[in-house]
């Protein structure tokens, strides 16, 4: 049965996580900005697109959009005690190693139907730029199998957050833009795929293009 928002426990468990770590972190240590937060859709099924630099845009990324984004993590975590529970509270859902598009798209179309907004970074790896040079069509096929728009957000700054080397986070300035909802293709015809995909990517450089 689809439903319009995450469960209870999740959205309790995003809020609790949210304002006492994420959002702190966000608006004072990394002096961050959010534009557009009232883009968002605030229920129902939504697929977030952003570009993708850092560990840290996940959490940067649910924070901004105001409420819990799901986002795929590597089977092996949900094996670790109390982790694994931590992380599916936040979201995340397993996806097995060499099954990656075919898990992913499933899981995600589930994540979908319970209403959760799902996370998908368009270059499907980090960039050290946080510019999308080869996008990805996953989101666009997702969105169009499950009738779901698609909302391009940017990240500027967090490809600065870590230093060469070294495991402390910088504080540098961090600005994230959220665009307007774009709607999902109508069918899963590759040229509507990648058409519906150049268009999330050149929304995202448009809104990195602004800066800080």
């Amino acid at each position: 049965m689809s439903r319009d928002r995450e469960p209870p426990v999740n959205l309790l468990w995003y809020h609790l996580f949210k304002w006492s770590v994420v959002s702190p972190m966000l608006g004072l240590y990394f002096r961050g900005r959010v534009y557009g937060a009232d883009q968002v859709p605030k229920t129902g099924p939504l697929i977030v697109v952003a570009n993708h630099a850092s560990d840290f845009d996940p959490p940067l990324l649910s924070a901004a959009v105001r409420r819990p984004v799901s986002y795929m993590a590597k089977e092996e975590l949900f094996e670790v005690p109390v982790l694994k529970q931590a992380i599916r509270l936040y979201g995340a859902y397993p996806v097995k190693r060499g099954s990656a598009d075919r898990s992913a798209i499933r899981e995600a179309l589930k994540q979908l139907e319970q209403g959760w907004a799902v996370g998908i970074f368009l270059q499907g790896t980090r960039t050290p730029d946080g510019r999308i040079p080869e996008p990805k069509i996953g989101a666009a096929l997702i969105a169009a199998k499950a009738q779901a728009p698609l909302l391009p957000v940017s990240l500027w700054g967090t490809q600065r957050i870590f230093k060469k080397g070294s495991a402390i986070p910088r504080p540098v300035p961090l600005t994230i833009r959220i665009g307007t909802p774009i709607a999902p293709p109508l069918s899963n015809d590759r040229a509507g795929l990648e058409s519906i995909t150049a268009a999330c990517a050149a929304e995202i450089h448009r809104l990195h293009d602004l800066g800080r």
